[in-house]
């Protein structure tokens, strides 16, 4: 069995609009801390070392995470959206399915067309419960300053397509599911209208789903399809999201 780490560490170096924030504590400031908390002296540990810790200042959507429907909007299905507390742990271990996108530029808004030709391509018919992942390579270039920017999105069309087919999990490489915001802006101030800005987002208004965002390595999955993937969200209370570091688990 082979396990591949499909996601992107936390991280400021990260060009994101919300970057992480860490602050390091060496285990000389451990001591001090634990000194002062237990009333010792900071010798009193063994060469003055105690802990290290890292004090970390996130957003949930930064780093590899999973949307939860609350972020899409306050409802889903008629009934309010639930939060990425109140998922169902089934939905995030299943089977995967790579689709490979990496040839579109950035930018490139994938189609259903584009999902139906791909499946064509390698041979399968996608099930309820599969975890479908977009691959545009965008991970190649997260320390780029535009990295927001340098990815291929999925049509609000497609991803209802997706929905409609059972999926409950979608994912992608790049920063968001969506073609780049930059380009959503400029659609919209050219023609203002409906349908522009979020749009693949907006579909969970009507479809309860989540999106996993920032993942990487699926350039290293040897096969599209034929293994699991597991991407259990941390469980922070009434939520839009919660970071993950989804596995692609490989029988060899």
């Amino acid at each position: 069995m082979k396990l591949i780490d499909l996601s992107v560490p936390i991280s400021p170096r990260i060009r994101e609009p919300l970057p992480a924030k860490i602050e390091y504590a060496t285990h000389e400031d451990g001591a001090r801390q634990a000194a002062e908390i237990l009333g010792l002296k900071q010798e009193d540990f063994p060469e003055s070392k105690a802990w290290a810790t890292e004090m970390v200042t996130l957003n949930t959507h930064s780093g590899t995470h999973i949307d939860a429907p609350w972020h899409y909007w306050p409802v889903s299905e008629g009934k309010q959206a639930r939060t990425i507390d109140e998922l169902p742990l089934e939905w995030f271990y299943s089977d995967g399915v790579v689709l490979d996108f990496s040839a579109k530029p950035p930018g490139y808004e994938i189609t259903t067309d584009d999902l139906i030709a791909e499946l064509k391509r390698i041979e399968y018919t996608l099930k309820p419960f599969d975890i479908v992942l977009i691959r545009s390579d965008a991970d190649k270039r997260l320390y780029h300053e535009h990295y927001a920017f340098l990815h291929a999105g999925v049509s609000a069309e497609a991803t209802l397509w997706l929905l409609d087919q059972g999926i409950k999990v979608v994912g992608t490489d790049g920063w968001g599911w969506d073609i780049p915001l930059n380009l959503q802006a400029e659609a919209y101030k050219k023609q203002p209208r409906e349908g522009v800005l979020w749009a693949a987002h907006y579909v969970g208004k009507d479809k309860e789903y989540c999106q996993i965002e920032k993942l990487a390595n699926l350039d290293k999955i040897p096969k599209p399809y034929g293994f699991k993937v597991c991407c259990f969200p941390i469980k922070v209370e009434k939520a839009s999201g919660g970071w993950a570091r989804p596995v692609a688990i490989v029988e060899e």
